[in-house]
């Protein structure tokens, strides 16, 4: 199983193909958009371990936008003792949530690829009745 590291928002992810996952957000980004990682620190398999000085010249990491959010909030409550001193506070941290679709390295060559995926229709009572006439 192929893998990467990528950097992204100043943090560092190991990704394979086909995985989910939630990234700081990206700027200028809408869902069903693809978007090219090309901050690859490390790349490899079962048998070979590329790793970049700082990173793999050539190497991408393609990926599918899905999804743009927020995070739940998070209280921040400070309070003095003694001094009816008080501040509330709230955050919520945004978020793109990414499908990884392909991994290449730095010559260019498809390491690996996620699959495609199937979707299965009910039958409906409609289409079950016309087949019994």
């Amino acid at each position: 199983m192929s893998f990467a590291i990528i950097q992204t928002g100043g943090k560092q992810y190991k990704v394979k193909s086909g995985e989910i996952l939630k990234v700081e957000k990206l700027p200028d980004s809408k869902p069903e958009t693809k978007i090219e990682f090309k901050e690859i620190l490390a790349y490899g398999d079962d048998k070979i371990i590329e790793v970049g000085a700082p990173t793999v010249s050539g190497a991408k990491v393609e990926a599918e936008l899905v999804k743009n959010g927020k995070e739940r909030t998070v209280l921040i409550f400070k309070k003095r003792r003694r001094h009816n001193s008080r501040r509330k506070n709230g955050h919520r941290q945004e978020f793109s949530m990414i499908k990884i679709n392909k991994i290449f390295s730095k010559d260019g060559k498809l390491l690996s690829e996620a699959e495609k995926k199937v979707t299965l229709r009910k039958k409906t009572e409609l289409t079950t009745k016309e087949e019994k006439k």
